[in-house]
């Protein structure tokens, strides 16, 4: 019996994917197609449509979220706006690459060597910073970046005062990096309003997640265009994400701020080496790491979801003494 032009089983699979994932999306203010496209990557679809069945699913959840982010006032809507202009325009440009790599017959190469590049650089300084007892690192930056006065100069939540100009520079990169790689940009926006603007972590993530949810629309319009989404596996990941989502951002409010840093960067770690296995694995014929990346994927969706989840259970308990809550601190 097939639903949606698939089985019941592979139905299941990613409605229950969604809900990890929309979990994940709530907790950490990103569209979640840093795991969709590359699973789908893994699970054998063609490049484009990976791309563009990602951001197809970063606009529906980051609706979700965004409506939740926005009722607990985690939204800055100056730099929301400044980020979706030029991120706009990036994702177009990005698109434009990834035709021109499709047409040379090297779009799977480029894309899978930059998606292990970009997970394993980012999640390796976020897991350097949440292990750090001090916060010199990222200050440094974020007043770095305050002290340039390039006009026009605006002030933004949290008493951030920067540089417009430097904001819109940010937003044209990761639109780029977003067209290219099908990723709604939160793995990189993130860190980059925390890090480099010094936006304090709860307007970073609402702010992201409003950012995301119109460049996620412009993006999967222009590759719905070309008949580069997956419909029936945007639906059924939408129909599970719809929950998490409201489970996640629920649960951001409750968990310490350095565990979410280290959720997040294992989940970016994990995903740079399920992607280069998976490469791996195709170029030479090697089989069991092709297996191996699956596991990594969905594997690491599951115990970093539960991970969150027991995190939560924990802090509203009030009692980290215990062996799991010990664990999931770890």
């Amino acid at each position: 019996m097939e639903l949606l032009g698939m089985s019941l089983l592979l139905v299941g699979f990613f409605v229950g994917f969604g809900l990890l994932i929309g979990i994940l999306f709530g907790f950490f203010g990103m569209g979640g197609s840093f795991l969709v496209t590359p699973a789908l990557l893994v699970m054998g679809y063609p490049s484009r449509v990976a791309v563009g069945s990602g951001l197809a699913f970063v606009f529906g959840t980051s609706v979700i979220g965004a409506l939740r982010h926005r009722d607990h006032g985690h939204v800055d809507y100056k730099l929301a706006v400044i980020m979706t202009v030029a991120m706009t325009l990036g994702i177009e440009a990005g698109k434009r690459v990834v035709d021109a790599l499709h047409a040379a017959g090297n779009a799977d190469l480029v894309i899978s060597v930059a998606y292990v590049g970009l997970l394993a650089t980012v999640g390796l300084f976020t897991l350097r910073d949440a292990r750090r007892t001090d916060a010199t690192t990222s200050v440094d930056l974020s007043e770095r970046v305050q002290a340039l006065e390039i006009p026009p100069m605006v002030t933004l939540r949290g008493d951030v005062r920067v540089s417009a100009s430097i904001i819109f520079g940010i937003g044209l990169v990761v639109g780029v990096l977003s067209g290219l790689l099908g990723v709604g940009g939160g793995f990189l926006l993130m860190p980059a309003m925390m890090y480099g603007l010094g936006v304090p972590a709860a307007i970073a993530v609402g702010t992201d997640i409003l950012q995301i949810t119109i460049s996620g629309a412009f993006g999967s319009f222009v590759y719905a265009r070309d008949g580069f989404v997956a419909i029936p596996v945007v639906a059924t990941l939408l129909a599970g994400s719809a929950l998490g989502a409201r489970i996640g951002a629920g649960v951001s409010n409750i968990v310490d701020e350095d565990d979410i840093k280290g959720y997040f960067a294992t989940m970016l770690l994990v995903g740079s080496v399920a992607v280069a296995a998976k490469r791996v694995g195709t170029v030479y014929d090697i089989g069991v790491l092709n297996t191996v990346s699956i596991a990594l994927i969905f594997g690491a969706t599951i115990v970093v979801s539960g991970a969150i989840l027991l995190a939560a259970v924990c802090q509203l308990r009030d009692d980290n003494s215990g062996f799991w809550c010990h664990l999931s601190a770890t």
